[in-house]
């Protein structure tokens, strides 16, 4: 389902003040605060002449609803006034496949960073392949370096920004100057900042996807994807969208709606949550780097404090040389920090993570375990004791 059009908030208003008003039409709703589920497929013309004319606002199910509108709309104002649509799909993964699959052909060839998300990877060596387009990886802090990569054939980059296990923080706009000189459009991933904390398509890119199944729901009940593109890529992307018949349910778009309305009030927590805690970590005895853009002494602090507005509750540490069994007497004594591979929601996770083994263009030698953790909305005094008991079981196994 597509949407594409001037409308929303002006953009003179903070995104706080945006994420509340955009999207929302009272008077259309008959008062009430927030759009209607709409669930339907048909949509019934009134006349021949206006079923000949496919005229109407709607005209199908899978194309938009009023609902659907109302979170593009939304989606629009808070990316900013590059965004020419927005395209809604039923999960991050969605949204990657689906840009991926609008913008290149048989015998294209694609530079992706080498901190891509893993199901990324996935995707390039295995579907894209298998249709005649060819991967390379490059080193995400490779910045204008990357001009040696590109061939005749290379008609996108994609870039995560930064890498949702490794963290490291791409040059994007250098990358995009070189990519836009070549021709070539560039794709982001910019699920760990949100357009709240960085606006991805007014730094040179041309398509910025979300897994909104995280910040954007979360409250860790839904599957969404959301993929915002600008006047030069919009086109080709909707016309994939429409041809690939990719289209997000009703009841996710809602909810989606629903966690967009307070999206300032939990990134601005999880950002505060999440540096007292890389800090609090960072003194830790057993942690020997945190990977966190945010922290002064992170090699990608400079462009983060460049490129971002804020910063939210996802960072990595790499623990002091220790047998697995140490970690996991780690992992299995946290009772606040659940173990599950997402993050976003309300709640605090962590998982072990080791990308030596698919990393193809860096190499992946932190010096000691690596975990992933994401900061949730409890209290970082409780967060804090759950870990010193965890340090405590990890010590004793050693």
């Amino acid at each position: 389902m597509t949407f594409s059009k001037d409308s929303g908030p002006a953009d003179s208003f903070r995104a706080e003040t945006r994420l509340v008003l955009s999207g929302r039409d009272t008077e259309a709703q008959k008062g009430f605060v927030n759009p209607p589920i709409v669930r339907g497929s048909t949509v019934l013309y009134p006349t021949a002449d206006d079923l000949h004319a496919h005229r109407g606002e709607f005209h199908y199910g899978r194309h938009g609803t009023p609902t659907t509108l109302a979170l593009q709309d939304a989606l629009m104002a808070l990316e900013g006034p590059q965004c020419a649509g927005v395209g809604l799909v039923p999960s991050g993964v969605s949204a990657i496949s689906t840009a991926l699959l609008s913008v290149l052909k048989a015998g294209d060839h694609i530079l992706v960073c080498d901190n891509a998300y893993r199901p990324t990877r996935h995707f390039c060596d295995g579907l894209l392949a298998r249709y005649g387009v060819e991967t390379t990886y490059f080193d995400p802090l490779i910045g204008s370096g990357i001009a040696a990569l590109f061939r005749p054939n290379t008609r996108a980059v994609m870039v995560e920004a930064p890498g949702s296990q490794s963290l490291e923080m791409p040059d994007v706009p250098a990358i995009a100057r070189v990519a836009h000189g070549r021709g070539a459009l560039v794709i982001d991933d910019n699920t760990w900042a949100t357009p709240l904390f960085r606006r991805a398509l007014e730094q040179g890119v041309d398509i910025s996807i979300q897994a909104a199944t995280k910040y954007i729901g979360g409250h860790s009940d839904i599957m969404f994807g959301t993929i915002s593109a600008n006047a030069k890529a919009w086109p080709a992307l909707a016309e994939g969208i429409r041809l690939l018949g990719v289209c997000a349910g009703p009841d996710d778009v809602f909810l989606a709606l629903r966690g967009l309305r307070t999206l300032a009030v939990r990134l601005h927590h999880h950002q505060q949550a999440a540096m007292d805690m890389a800090q609090w970590l960072a003194r830790r005895p057993e942690v020997a780097r945190v990977l966190y853009p945010a922290l002064p002494d992170d090699p990608g602090h400079a462009i983060w404090k460049r490129d971002f507005t804020g910063a939210s509750g996802l960072f990595s540490i790499v623990l002091k040389p220790a047998p697995q069994q140490a970690v996991d007497a780690l992992l299995d004594t946290l009772k606040l920090f659940g173990m599950g591979y997402s993050w976003g929601g309300f709640e605090s996770l962590i998982i072990p993570f080791d990308c030596a083994t698919y990393r193809t263009a860096t190499t992946w030698a932190p010096g000691g375990p690596t975990l992933r953790l994401h900061i949730g909305l409890e209290s970082v005094d409780d967060l804090k004791a759950d870990l010193d008991r965890g340090f405590e079981a990890f010590n004793a196994r050693q």
